[in-house]
């Protein structure tokens, strides 16, 4: 699978959009199908309400709410669609999966949906530096860089 233009289009704006926040959201579909979910980033949120449980803001984190989530997967699966990736944007910092980014994917040492890539797009001063893609490796329980889906 590779990414379509018009996915990466709509990603990248939507990182340009929430700049200098994080963007998030999720991509649904099947083999010929693609659908971009813009999400809300609800960190400032959270971190506004409890800033000792959430020490991030928008810039530096982001935070789907799980019931947008859930609904944008259960009305997928209606209609026959996957998850076929995560993504987030990193603004001012490059388009790498960190270990905030690792801890907040897995679960009991797995992510949630381990055949989902997880794409981050790097935004420096209000422009897109990079874009790249991350998938998790069962054998070292790592996310691997894919150089092949752009």
């Amino acid at each position: 699978m590779k990414l379509t233009e018009e996915t990466i289009a709509k990603i990248n704006q939507h990182a340009l959009e929430e700049y200098p926040d994080e963007c998030c959201g999720i991509l649904t579909g099947t083999i010929n199908t693609q659908t971009v979910h813009l999400c809300t980033n609800i960190q400032n949120r959270l971190h506004k309400e409890d800033p000792a449980q959430y020490p991030r803001d928008a810039r530096t984190a982001y935070m789907i709410e799980r019931e947008e989530f859930d609904t944008i997967i259960a009305s997928a699966n209606s209609r026959g669609e996957n998850i076929i990736a995560l993504y987030h944007s990193h603004p001012e910092h490059e388009a790498f999966f960190s270990e905030e980014d690792h801890a907040a994917q897995t679960v009991f040492g797995e992510p949630e949906f381990p055949d989902a890539v997880h794409v981050i797009i790097s935004v420096m001063n209000n422009k897109i530096q990079e874009t790249r893609c991350y998938k998790w490796n069962r054998d070292t329980a790592i996310f691997d860089a894919l150089n092949d889906l752009i």
